[in-house]
């Protein structure tokens, strides 16, 4: 199943300045700040499991957004601008710096 526009669209305006997307298979892929924070797979809106993330969303369940693919957090709290701005700050610190082409 893809995911729908509309709810790329939802999330985006709920997310702080600075993230981008791009579309993949009929998901998004993510980016804040030019490292890739996870993606919206199913209408369901996933981060990378940093230590962070999994403090700051204990009750976030953990699901492979299709098959093969590593386990990423399913952020159900994407109603509060504050928390997710504050999310992906603390996920953004904890990433490796993007690889140069």
């Amino acid at each position: 199943m893809s995911s729908a526009k509309e709810y790329l669209s939802f999330i985006l305006e709920q997310l702080p300045e600075g993230v981008a997307y791009r579309p993949m298979m009929g998901e998004y892929v993510l980016y804040y700040r030019g490292k890739v924070i996870g993606g919206i797979y199913d209408d369901r809106f996933l981060i990378k499991p940093t230590k962070a993330a999994a403090a700051m969303a204990p009750e976030a369940e953990r699901v492979k957004p299709y098959e093969g693919a590593k386990e990423l957090l399913a952020v159900d709290n994407v109603d509060d601008r504050a928390f997710l701005k504050d999310l992906l700050e603390a996920l953004w610190a904890e990433l490796p710096e993007a690889k140069k082409r």
